[in-house]
């Protein structure tokens, strides 16, 4: 055992330390522990929340949407086979969008109303393989009634269940002698959706392309075409290169894009959340010099006895150095322990509700990280090494004539 690390072991563990020297020392362990362990959940929770936010919307939205605008997309099937021979492309489907006025039971709200080929949207959006109610059949009923997929929420809130039957008003209609009249039609519920995702079991709601395009009035058309990649994270150039094959006046935005200003809010929250929890690391290293500076003074006469005995100044630095590593390390193992435990058990367990109407999620999610533990770690431990400097210099500089002359 080190000479240096024996004596600040025995200098920290003394159980003939004053009162208040040994308090303050709890409170620099209980302050780092306090520090490590908050910063801990709370960039878990960030992490959390901006990894199942983006799993769920890329569980219901494209990857890659590709539009014509101004106009409508034409020949579909042929544009589609030709983009999903790019290289990392998954799937590309055609999808028609409209915002409509949906009505049951005397009651009626605006929707989106989206238009698929249901064969090969199941295979792409979650949202249709998560069926709680019904089944994930579009096959119109016995009187030719076409059906549609509505979301749990909006479901849940107008006390809807598979085989009723509602009406879509949409905005898209046919000019008359009395002026516009939009179309309207009946649709039967078929099944009930639950992607998890609050905004899109509450406000849309699925039908065949077929009945989508009847429903605006239009042709053999789609206004989007929708691409899921293998690697969600490359939709940059896959969205641009897409762009080139599909010709001029088409254009690719990426899912990125389009939540480009709520994964910004999450990463500055981030930041922010480091910078003013980690001040309370920072107080906790305060702490470490005031009770290294008072272990100073309280040990001048056995530094003395140490110096005058041969042990060189750097030794003496060592000794301090090691008594702040020691504070700084069983803080930050506390820490660590006591924030992963609860961020493990409150993510498993789902412990914090949230309304999904404000927080788009049911539950606080919470996903620790090792590298952010790493980091933290790594923080923790320079602001503990770092308020043993000015003790330790000050312990170095002590003259052994002075302190022991009149002893």
């Amino acid at each position: 055992m080190r000479f240096e690390w024996f004596v600040a072991r025995r200098y920290l563990r003394s159980p003939y330390r004053p009162a208040v020297l040994r308090l303050v020392t709890l409170f620099s362990i209980l302050g780092v522990a306090a520090g490590v362990a908050t910063l801990v959940i709370a960039l878990a929770m960030n992490t959390g929340f901006r990894e199942t936010l983006q799993d769920r919307l890329l569980g219901v939205t494209a990857h890659v949407s590709l539009t014509h605008p101004g106009s409508v997309i034409r020949d579909y099937d042929r544009l589609a086979t030709k983009l999903a021979a790019i290289p990392g492309v998954r799937s590309v489907t055609p999808a028609s969008y409209e915002t409509v006025l949906l009505s049951f039971g005397g009651e009626a709200r605006g929707v989106v109303a989206k238009g698929v080929e249901p064969d090969r949207e199941r295979r792409g959006d979650e949202a249709l393989q998560k069926i709680v109610a019904g089944s994930l059949d579009f096959t119109p009923d016995a009187d030719g009634i076409d059906a549609l997929m509505v979301g749990k929420q909006l479901a849940d809130e107008w006390k809807m269940a598979p085989g009723d039957y509602v009406t879509i008003m949409s905005p898209q209609g046919r000019l008359t002698p009395y002026g516009l009249i939009p179309h309207t039609r009946r649709f039967r519920v078929a099944g009930v959706f639950d992607s998890g995702f609050y905004d899109y079991d509450e406000n849309w709601c699925f039908l065949t392309l077929k009945a989508a395009q009847s429903l605006a009035g239009t042709t053999d058309v789609v206004n989007v075409l929708e691409f899921r990649l293998d690697n969600p994270e490359r939709a940059g150039g896959i969205a641009r290169q897409a762009e080139q094959m599909a010709g001029q006046d088409f254009l690719a935005t990426t899912w990125m894009e389009q939540n480009f200003a709520l994964f910004r809010a999450l990463r500055l929250e981030k930041l922010v959340t480091a910078i003013f929890i980690g001040l309370i690391t920072f107080v906790a290293g305060l702490n470490i010099l005031v009770v290294l500076s008072m272990m100073v003074t309280d040990k001048a006469r056995d530094i003395a006895v140490l110096m005058s005995m041969g042990t060189r100044r750097e030794q003496i630095r060592k000794i301090f150095l090691w008594q702040g590593i020691a504070i700084g390390f069983t803080g930050t193992l506390i820490g660590l322990s006591v924030g992963y435990a609860f961020a493990l058990i409150a993510g498993t367990y789902h412990l914090i509700p949230l309304d999904p109407q404000i927080y788009a999620v049911s539950y606080v999610p919470f996903h620790p990280s090792a590298l952010d533990g790493v980091w933290i770690t790594l923080a923790a431990m320079g602001i503990s090494i770092g308020a043993t400097i000015l003790p330790a210099r000050a312990a170095a500089r002590l003259l052994p004539v002075e302190i022991l002359r009149y002893e």
